[in-house]
């Protein structure tokens, strides 16, 4: 894979962010008069992020038991299997199932109290998000328009981070830091496209040789904009 290609995505998920913090700026600058309905908003976005948080801890937990479970399975057919002779193996064996169903008992509690706070953040969630219908019936049909046009934002920006996670797994740190300082310089966009042997940004010609160093492993660059150049 060229060096670009995953500059290149990671560029257009930071477009399409940068795109929805501008539209959600626009709307709250519409919306920052009504003092009550952004406490609603606030309130209910609070409730949000707490519910995520909750629901993230409850799965670290289950997927830590589940981990603790097969380990014990493990180390009780070693125990049992009749390949391990040797005494002292045998009580180490026995003293670390007693350990890891010890800590079993404890990520159970754990994962049941975590199982009845993310019941609870549901519910204020619910709360919240009713009181904050409630004021929105109050607002009219534009406000309520702008308000959930702003939800699908975060349901989109939610997604669009999970792509640049992904983006950045295939970006190493000096890359990413080359890129990220480029962006700084050229307002938001560091890796200028080839189109018909064109610069997409600038529109200077791009040699072939120029596009062949930009499939490679190594970056190129545009010699009239200095922008870092992706060659498909």
């Amino acid at each position: 894979m060229s060096a670009s290609l995953g500059l290149f995505r990671l560029q257009q998920t930071d477009r399409q962010a940068a795109r929805i913090y501008a539209r959600q700026n626009a709307i709250r600058q519409i919306l920052e008069n009504d003092g009550e309905l952004q406490a609603a908003l606030q309130q209910a976005e609070t409730a949000r992020k707490a519910r995520l948080e909750s629901a993230r801890q409850l799965k670290e937990m289950e997927d830590e038991a589940q981990a603790n479970r097969i380990k014990t399975q493990q180390s009780e057919a070693s125990l049992y299997g009749g390949n391990v002779k040797n005494p002292k193996e045998l009580q180490d064996l026995q003293k670390e199932i007693a350990a890891l169903k010890q800590r079993l008992v404890t990520l159970e509690e754990r994962q049941l109290e975590s199982m009845l706070t993310l019941e609870a953040k549901n519910q204020e969630q619910q709360a919240a998000n009713a009181a904050l219908e409630i004021l929105q019936a109050k607002r009219g049909d534009e406000q309520k328009k702008l308000i959930d046009e702003n939800s699908a934002l975060n349901v989109e920006l939610e997604k669009i981070n999970q792509e640049r996670q992904a983006a950045l797994a295939s970006v190493d740190a000096e890359l990413l830091q080359t890129y990220e300082t480029l962006k700084e310089q050229k307002r938001g966009i560091a890796i200028a496209e080839v189109i018909e042997n064109a610069c997409a940004i600038c529109g200077a010609g791009v040699t072939a040789a120029l596009q062949q160093n930009a499939r490679s492993a190594k970056l190129a660059y545009c010699s009239s904009c200095g922008r870092i150049l992706y060659a498909k």
